[in-house]
């Protein structure tokens, strides 16, 4: 028994610390997840995603997305046919709208879910924070909950308050599975992002599943198949003057 203890005391202490810190602020939570994964979750990652839009009337429209990911803060979205020109370009804090090859709009805008979903692992600390807080994260609020049944992180609102902006995240993998923000020109409305059937990819994760929700209503479903982590990716395909020159899949 002695030596099962003594064994015991030498395992305790060749542990890291940071296997029975507590996390109990944003910053703290931040951090784990970076010290988690910063070094091996995925810098690129392609797939082909299934949109479905729920209209009011209860029919849906289905389509189907080609998506490219560069971590940090870039992704491209194609819509099909290709050959169309259509999709969506996030790249450098902006949003590109392409309709029939040219831009159709732009402006400055920082993706929530690439942040929360990616970026988070791949981003500087400090630079993390500066976009949550500028998403209007209130990232003094901070406590512990459960989701599906199992325990998460809950950043921005009190218990409660399934209303103000906040995000969930997974305790054990510290992985992003929940967004809530207001909603609708006044802001009335609830929006809820889900993450959800999480599955390896390479040294990180990726969830094949996303719900968009409306005050509890599912209103937009989307599903990864063909899903594929640290490829090589042009890096024209990041660049708007090239959105109808080059191509991850045709």
């Amino acid at each position: 028994m002695k030596y099962f203890f003594s064994l015991l005391g030498i395992f305790l202490l060749i542990l890291p610390a940071t296997s029975f810190a507590k996390i109990s602020s944003t910053n703290e939570l931040i951090a784990a997840m970076q010290e988690k994964y910063g070094k091996s979750w995925y810098k690129t990652a392609t797939f082909v995603q299934e949109t479905t839009n729920i209209q009011p009337d209860g029919t849906s429209k289905v389509e189907t997305w080609y998506e490219a990911m560069s971590v940090p803060g870039r992704l491209r979205i194609d819509f099909t046919p290709t050959t169309e020109g259509n999709g969506i370009l996030f790249t450098d804090g902006k949003i590109f709208v392409f309709k029939n090859g040219k831009v159709e709009n732009t402006r400055p805008f920082d993706h929530p879910l690439l942040i929360l979903g990616f970026d988070i692992y791949r981003l500087p600390g400090s630079e993390v924070t500066a976009k949550l807080q500028a998403l209007k994260f209130d990232l003094s609020q901070f406590r512990e909950d459960t989701w599906q049944g199992k325990p998460v992180y809950v950043v921005g609102a009190k218990a409660g308050d399934l209303h103000s902006p906040q995000f969930w995240i997974d305790q054990k993998n510290l992985y992003f599975v929940r967004m809530l923000r207001p909603a609708g020109k006044d802001g009335a409305q609830t929006q809820e992002t889900q993450f959800n059937k999480y599955q390896k990819l390479g040294g990180g994760w990726i969830a094949p599943e996303v719900i968009f929700m409306v005050d509890g209503k599912v209103v937009t479903t989307e599903k990864y198949s063909e899903i594929r982590g640290d490829v090589d990716l042009d890096p024209k395909l990041f660049d708007p003057q090239f959105w109808t020159t080059v191509h991850w899949k045709q």
